[in-house]
């Protein structure tokens, strides 16, 4: 008995570390598209209030870490370009 229990315990953790990662890739892709979408943009042409969603949104992804931001832009194939 004690192995089923084990094992059951193991089978909810694996199902929840899948549902995890699966929503980590969502993110990131979420992050790689608002990434290049700011990257685009072209700030002087928008309304203040759109420039400070822009400004916020770029913050959020600036805090990234570098490992994190890449990983971002290739689950959308994008890079930054200098």
């Amino acid at each position: 008995m004690p192995n089923t229990i084990n094992q059951n315990e193991i089978n909810m953790l694996r199902a929840e570390l899948e549902l995890l990662m699966r929503e980590r890739q969502a993110l990131l892709k979420i992050a790689g598209v608002a990434a290049g979408f700011i990257a685009e943009m072209d700030s002087h042409e928008l309304p203040i209030s759109a420039v400070e969603a822009a400004d916020l949104l770029a913050t959020s992804i600036n805090s990234l870490s570098e490992e994190t931001l890449q990983d971002a832009l290739n689950a959308v194939h994008a890079e930054i370009v200098n």
